[in-house]
């Protein structure tokens, strides 16, 4: 991941003299060492790792708030309580957790390209707007920088100059992870509703019958088989353009505003240094919840075409829903999926931080 190294001028005598001033503009890729900064490789290694184990930890523990989620989604339920009660009735505990193993893979997965992709792209993105309106225009979030005493008196122009760039690489990554993620992801809602399916089936309804046929779920790997087999691999990625809007602007949102509410408490700490873990947790737990409430309508949308696609015959026309804003049916299951992003994101993130800075 390339970065770019302050000049001669940016250095004030004392930190030339000694160790490195701690940066303020606080990034998730920023070194934790006071010492010697991290090489590049090092970087990405400790990117990838400990996205990746945090991802692990984060997708088990808000897994039953999505598998509500998506119930409440795609059929009808009179609240989130009857959703939870008829869940436990019907499938028991392990109802809450059915295609956990897809997002387990998945998410860990996704997760790590993610933050990857936007890390290198943060860099790329930053030097190509230097080159064009001027070095030090940006300064580069990609790592630790000093800032010049200008740029330490002006921190909220800093942000606005960056905000582009964060908004760009988020897109960038949201968009490639796309790719890989729709067939896990449509895999996932089609274990989770499968049952529901084979219960609206028996009683010819939308809203499927409480009283639940005998039926032996399939399971993580037979649904992504018999998905293939029934509508081969393009079937995978049913209700793509959705899935891609979705991750694309969600995953700029995203790191914005986790980039953005770190500086802020940064900005505003009086006693200076690096974001606490209360910090940390705070803007984890913001970022995923404004991504999320921003593009649930449209994360609602793709769970009802990919049920409209799995509940049809493959070949057979899709019925086209217009996209209703303001319909509350595009809205059902908000509130737990608020709770769910919520405590994922500062479980993830809290994990993250700390991971990167003992790597």
């Amino acid at each position: 991941m390339a970065t770019s190294s302050p000049s001669e001028e940016q250095l004030s005598p004392n930190v030339q003299s000694s160790r490195p001033e701690i940066n303020t503009t606080f990034t998730i890729t920023a070194a934790s060492s006071e010492h010697e900064l991290p090489s590049t490789w090092q970087r990405e290694y400790n990117t990838a790792v400990s996205a990746g184990l945090s991802s692990l930890v984060s997708t088990f523990v808000g897994f039953p708030f999505d598998s509500i989620k998506t119930r409440m989604q795609a059929y009808r339920f009179q609240s989130v309580l009857d959703c939870v009660l008829v869940t436990k009735k019907t499938e028991g505990i392990n109802g809450f957790f059915r295609g956990v193993g897809a997002p387990m893979i998945s998410v860990t997965i996704v997760r790590t390209l993610s933050f990857s992709i936007y890390a290198q792209c943060r860099a790329t993105y930053t030097d190509a707007l230097n080159r064009l309106l001027g070095e030090g225009y940006v300064v580069d979030p990609s790592g630790p920088v000093l800032l010049t005493p200008e740029q330490k008196a002006t921190p909220g122009p800093n942000l606005l100059r960056a905000l582009p760039v964060y908004f760009m690489s988020g897109f960038t990554a949201g968009g490639f992870i796309a790719l890989f993620s729709c067939p896990f992801e449509f895999t996932k809602l089609s274990t989770q509703i499968e049952l529901l399916m084979a219960r609206a089936t028996h009683a010819a309804l939308l809203d499927a019958s409480h009283t639940a046929p005998k039926y032996e779920p399939k399971g993580t790997l037979e649904s992504f088989k018999d998905i293939i087999r029934k509508r081969g691999i393009l079937g995978l990625y049913s209700g793509f353009r959705y899935h891609f809007a979705r991750d694309a602007l969600g995953t700029s949102l995203y790191f914005s505003v986790y980039e953005s509410s770190k500086q802020l408490f940064s900005m505003y700490n009086p006693n200076g240094g690096p974001p606490g873990p209360l910090v940390i947790a705070i803007s984890g737990g913001l970022c995923g919840i404004f991504s999320w409430a921003v593009l649930f309508p449209l994360d609602t949308m793709k769970s009802i075409v990919q049920r409209d696609i799995l509940t049809r015959p493959p070949g057979t026309p899709i019925k086209k829903r217009p996209f209703q804003l303001f319909n509350p049916r595009m809205y059902r299951g908000l509130g737990v999926s608020i709770a769910r992003t919520g405590l994922v994101n500062m479980t993830f993130f809290s994990i993250y931080e700390q991971l990167y800075k003992k790597l």
